[in-house]
């Protein structure tokens, strides 16, 4: 693990705390380009009434538009917990060159269902700080229990 990665997934892990104070699943997820973040997001689903508002989504988002153009081949999408099929599909779409992803999703990860739904030059890593970003969301679902 760079510290880079670190760094940035300790980015993430801020939006996934913003997700957890507003009630929404504790996800965050920033988009990096050249070093820098050009986008942010966490789960707004309960907030904005979206099924659709993944932090991964918002995230994509805020970066496409910081790009000015709808490919993220040179970015890095850094997420809390592995995203789902439907994230991976539009991450698929943008182009994304590369995924950092902290915790598995053992029931909805997008592994699970089709890893082809990436992007075939998309580069993937996984468990970068999977420990904290997967007490996180246990964490969270407990306290609802």
């Amino acid at each position: 693990m760079s510290s880079i990665d670190e760094l940035m997934m300790k980015e993430a892990l801020r939006e996934a705390e913003a997700a957890r104070s507003e009630g929404e699943v504790p996800i965050g997820a920033v988009v990096v380009a050249k070093g820098r973040i050009i986008g942010r997001g966490h789960n707004m689903t309960e907030r904005l009434h979206d099924p659709t508002a993944h932090a991964e989504m918002i995230a994509l988002t805020a970066a496409t538009e910081a790009m000015g153009g709808k490919y993220l081949n040179d970015c890095t999408l850094y997420v809390t917990v592995e995203p789902c099929p439907m994230c991976a599909a539009a991450l698929c779409w943008a182009q994304v060159g590369r995924i950092v992803y902290g915790a598995p999703d053992p029931k909805r990860g997008y592994s699970l269902y089709s890893p082809s739904l990436l992007h075939p030059r998309t580069e993937i890593a996984a468990g970068i700080m999977g420990d904290t970003c997967g007490k996180l969301v246990a964490d969270f679902f407990k306290e609802k229990r």
